[in-house]
């Protein structure tokens, strides 16, 4: 067994269910976890934080920036590019890629997946719980996405998003005026 099968396992079955940040044992439950899932992504920058339950396939698609969060039971399929300092609410989902529907004289069960399209999450951005994100978008820095939000398409900078389908809400820099 290669070391990255190991350490996936090790992670797979179980830090992925060691008590989770802010429960007794958490600081030590969140270091493992650190230690054991670092070496699987494709890049990590220092400090990153991966909670309890969450799930990444097998890491090596994903790009995570120094102290940035992986949250309670969240998703990531695909190509993800995680920037610095982003938070992530419990149970967010993001998804590189898609199931392929063109082939009407074949059910969709059959057609497999579409292309991945790489997700990338910008510097300094809080998404919120339940929040879904769907291929190809790319979420600016210091921007807000709304819990339960489904975004499906780009959102600029300093934007704050919420809906399904997302749309824009707000501004941060005029909420910081006031």
């Amino acid at each position: 067994m290669s070391m990255t099968a190991l350490r996936l396992a090790l992670y797979l079955y179980f830090a992925r269910w060691l008590p989770g940040s802010e429960m007794p044992g958490g600081k030590l439950a969140r270091q493992i976890r650190r230690a054991i899932t670092a070496p699987l992504f494709a890049e990590t920058g220092k400090a990153i934080h991966i909670e309890r339950g969450a799930y990444f396939g097998r890491g090596n698609q994903i790009r995570i920036g120094s102290r940035s969060a992986i949250g309670v039971r969240c998703e990531l399929h695909g190509p993800v590019t995680i920037g610095d300092d982003v938070m992530m609410g419990p149970n967010v989902a993001i998804h590189a890629t898609n199931h392929a529907f063109t082939d009407l004289a074949r059910p969709m069960i059959e057609q497999g997946f579409s292309e991945s399209a790489r997700v990338t999450i910008g510097n300094d951005v809080w998404i919120g719980r339940g929040a879904i994100i769907l291929p190809g978008v790319t979420i600016g820095d210091h921007t807000i996405i709304a819990a339960g939000a489904v975004v499906t398409k780009d959102v600029e900078p300093y934007k704050m998003a919420g809906g399904n389908p997302a749309r824009v809400i707000g501004d941060r820099r005029e909420r910081a005026a006031n």
